[in-house]
């Protein structure tokens, strides 16, 4: 069994009742839900909000938007977080227009799910395949931290939100896999259910390699940060590894600034 299977059985047994419930809620303004379109196919379920808009010819960055544990289902609905909505705002499609395409699962993410994944954003239209980006939170950002490793030349970058695994979760983060992806990774210190110190300890990894990870700390938060990848904070401090980070401080300027030469 590889350390990805190992780390996925593992947390998949300690997912606790807590975890999901933390993640289960969705923002009490949901006009916006409307805007991630169901979609009825058999590749896997998903809702996809598409460019404002839209012109064809012109190419449009796709962000792969990956839930945690409460927003695993059938339902299509429960896996848009509060992220989603603030990437739905009207201000935020105007500058940067891009598909957002965001999976449901039963399970932790897996090799299988970014088959899928791959298989939908290559049948849409107008995909600027250079662009192509990665974000979620708790079991999202675990699952970024996984689905990375398996293809690291597919995305151009990745934002893992609490993403490193549990207290009992085997090592799974290979850094010298994906230190050219340029990551922008959140934890908040005072995290009890996804240990603040092994995301750090990835961050010093990736630091002794010459890696390409921003590492944001929320100062005095716990686990329920999912609002703040998108806007920032207050109380972030945001470290870099090497001097390939870019220091944009505006994440969706940073975000949308990434791209893949060779793809």
């Amino acid at each position: 069994m590889n350390l990805l299977r190992i780390a996925s059985y593992l947390f998949t047994l300690v997912v606790t009742p807590s975890l999901i419930a933390q993640e289960s809620y969705l923002p009490t303004q949901t006009d916006w839900i409307d805007l991630y379109e169901p979609q009825d196919d058999a590749i896997m379920i998903h809702r996809l909000m598409k460019p404002l808009d839209y012109e064809p010819g012109h190419l449009y960055p796709v962000i792969v938007s990956l839930h945690g544990g409460g927003g695993r289902g059938t339902d299509n609905r429960r896996q848009l977080k509060i992220w989603n909505q603030h990437l739905a705002d009207e201000d935020v499609r105007r500058n940067y227009p891009c598909y957002v395409l965001a999976p449901q699962v039963t399970e932790l993410y897996q090799k299988s799910d970014l088959e899928k994944i791959q298989q939908i954003i290559s049948g849409l239209p107008s995909v600027d395949t250079a662009r192509i980006y990665m974000m979620g939170h708790s079991m999202g950002g675990h699952g970024t931290n996984i689905l990375v490793q398996l293809d690291p030349e597919y995305f151009a970058a990745i934002a893992p939100s609490a993403g490193t695994g549990l207290s009992n979760t085997a090592q799974f983060i290979d850094a010298t896999l994906i230190k050219n992806v340029p990551i922008w990774a959140f934890h908040g210190d005072l995290d009890p259910t996804c240990p603040y110190d092994r995301n750090l300890n990835l961050f010093n990894e990736m630091k002794q390699i010459g890696g390409n990870m921003k590492f944001t700390t929320f100062k005095g938060e716990r686990h329920n940060i999912a609002g703040k990848i998108v806007p920032g904070g207050d109380n972030g401090t945001t470290q870099f590894s090497s001097d390939h980070c870019d220091p944009e401080t505006d994440f969706l300027k940073w975000l949308f600034s990434q791209k893949r030469s060779y793809r």
